[in-house]
């Protein structure tokens, strides 16, 4: 993997998911669900959904990546699981953060494709050796991206955080 980075500051996020949702809106798709992947999705969904005018928006958590260029063999949907009930004909937006390898996008979307009517993929980047090929990106690069919300190290350990849940 190169050293050089794609650096995405709070300032250009905010171009960036505006201009991605006045992409999705410019080719008439109205959604009537935004489902996000966990973690970095959630930022542009929540997005995303304000600018689209979609309050529905689902969470699904997916385990893939465990480090910078480090990751699971396969991706792994984490509960609580979307409850796809009453949505058979539903227009759907999936949306992340990045298509990298797009195994993770392609196993929410092969998900989510037996459940609803339709399935389209928004992201703000899209990496050239993506499986997934998404209907709406505002950026291609094959440069690893530093996210402003992933970019600084966390407050709290992933070991703390885990023993808080575990002695509530």
């Amino acid at each position: 993997m190169s050293d050089e980075r794609e650096t995405l500051d709070w300032s250009t996020y905010g171009t960036a998911v505006r201009s991605l949702s006045q992409t999705v809106a410019a080719d008439g798709y109205r959604p009537e669900m935004i489902l996000s992947i966990a973690r970095g999705g959630l930022f542009v969904a929540g997005s995303m959904g304000y600018a689209l005018s979609v309050k529905n928006i689902y969470v699904m958590n997916v385990e893939y990546y465990t480090g910078v260029d480090e990751r699971l063999p396969v991706p792994v949907m984490l509960p609580p699981y979307v409850d796809f009930v009453e949505l058979d004909g539903a227009k759907v937006l999936i949306v992340d953060d990045v298509a990298d390898t797009g195994h993770t996008l392609k196993m929410v979307n092969d998900f989510t494709l037996e459940r609803v009517g339709e399935v389209r993929t928004a992201v703000l980047y899209e990496k050239s050796h993506s499986l997934v090929k998404c209907d709406y990106v505002w950026k291609r690069t094959d440069q690893w991206i530093n996210f402003p919300w992933s970019t600084e190290p966390p407050v709290v350990s992933a070991e703390d955080a885990r023993h808080r849940v575990l002695d509530a």
